[in-house]
């Protein structure tokens, strides 16, 4: 219980990075401007320049930086992803946080120097798949989906051979990550290959005088009021009218705009054995990377210092509440004891 936790945080550029670090982070997790990584934006991610100066920042400053090549290669383009391995081991990364089974063994034989974290993307939820990965592959570090309860969680930590990094904060997700088809449905571009939900090119938004509409590749994803909150247009968090009538009204009908936040139960986490906390939003501004970074390490603190007698102050919850998406938190599956 006295041992640190790592908290891994994003940085979608250079600024991100920086300020992450600076506002203690452990970790950094960045990508490559390609489809590579998936958060695969305009105006984010690195070049090699960027990377490099932003390695070099972390490292003189005590923190590691993981590369995201998360996405699983494309038929005909396999060398896109190869290059992105070789110059991660280049440039000095400290793991690269990997889906593609293929790319795996590439890394594993290429350079087998270069630490290998199995990502959310690869959608392991049980010991004996990353069993799999640490044994074909040495996989080292598993990033757990957002879909496994407390218990699950405490199971698989006990019956992996590797760590277990899980999510602290950020955007949830309601499918087991890396089995995603709703984008590729409307859009043509799955989020596993191309390395983004909702492709910007294929976001509309139509202002009406009493409304704001937002459509994903034409299709109407949600109508807001004036004044209310509106969200990045992704399928899973639109309001639909799922069932007919005369006092039908749309709905989530999938899953609502909320952010995980487990600072209730950061005790409990600390006690299961995990290795790292992850904060989601590489896509985030870097105020925003700095202000949950701060948070989160004052709160880690805490808690290692005193997990018995830990408790989240309301100062923290509601700079985060203020942060999260829809500007509520939820535990998500976490909590489901019917799991």
């Amino acid at each position: 219980m006295n041992r640190r936790l790592e908290l891994v945080c994003p940085a979608g550029s250079l600024p991100a990075l920086r300020v992450a670090v600076d506002h203690g982070a452990d970790a950094v997790y960045l990508g490559f401007r390609n489809a590579t990584n998936a958060r695969n934006f305009a105006g984010l991610n690195f070049d090699d320049g960027e990377m490099r100066r932003g390695i070099q920042y972390a490292h003189e400053r005590g923190a590691r930086v993981f590369l995201a090549l998360n996405t699983y290669a494309r038929a005909g383009q396999w060398s896109d992803w190869t290059r992105a391995a070789d110059l991660a081991a280049d440039l000095g990364v400290d793991a690269v946080i990997l889906a593609d089974p293929g790319l795996m063994r590439y890394c594993s034989e290429r350079h087998p120097e270069l630490r290998l974290h199995l990502s959310v993307q690869g959608s392991a939820t049980n010991p004996e798949a990353i069993a799999f990965y640490a044994h074909q592959f040495g996989v080292q570090r598993v990033v757990l989906p957002r879909v496994l309860s407390l218990n699950q969680v405490r199971y698989v930590i006990s019956n992996a051979p590797v760590e277990v990094e899980v999510f602290g904060f950020g955007s949830l997700c309601v499918m087991v990550e890396g089995r995603c088809a709703l984008s590729s449905y409307v859009t043509g571009e799955s989020p596993n290959t191309c390395g983004v939900c909702s492709p910007a090119k294929a976001v509309r938004w139509e202002e009406t005088g009493s409304s704001r509409r937002s459509r994903l590749n034409g299709v109407l994803i949600d109508v807001y009021a004036p004044g209310e909150s509106a969200g990045y247009p992704t399928l899973c968090k639109g309001r639909f009218i799922v069932r007919g009538g005369p006092d039908a009204s749309p709905a989530y009908a999938l899953e609502e705009p909320t952010s995980l936040n487990v600072l209730a139960i950061l005790p409990e986490l600390l006690q299961s054995g995990i290795a790292a906390i992850k904060v989601e939003g590489r896509q985030r501004s870097p105020a925003y990377v700095g202000q949950v970074t701060r948070v989160l390490r004052a709160a880690l603190d805490a808690c290692m210092r005193d997990p018995s007698g830990y408790a989240p102050r309301p100062e923290w919850v509601a700079e985060l509440d203020r942060l999260a998406e829809g500007r509520q938190h939820t535990l998500g599956a976490i909590d489901r004891a019917w799991q």
